[in-house]
């Protein structure tokens, strides 16, 4: 199973969870893009943590899609050891 990026910042880290999620699911990138009418490259974007902005209508989108709730694709973890 894919494990979900890790994108380290200041005092933690986002995790981005949709590959790991999508995987679990059996949805192919091309089926989510298809049926969400989402641009292929925010979706790599969300899948490999290259996301600058959060588009909260496409994670909305995502969430009515997958029947998931917002952390089950993009969580933040702060570090313990701050």
């Amino acid at each position: 199973m894919a494990k979900a990026v890790q994108i380290k910042i200041e005092k933690g880290a986002y995790l981005f969870k949709l590959r790991q999620l999508l995987e679990c699911k059996g949805i192919s990138i091309n089926k989510l893009m298809r049926d969400t009418d989402t641009d292929f490259n925010v979706i790599k974007r969300f899948m490999d943590g290259k996301s600058a902005r959060i588009d909260l209508t496409v994670l909305a989108r995502f969430c009515d899609y997958l029947d998931c709730g917002i952390l089950d694709i993009l969580e933040y973890v702060r570090d313990l050891d701050v």
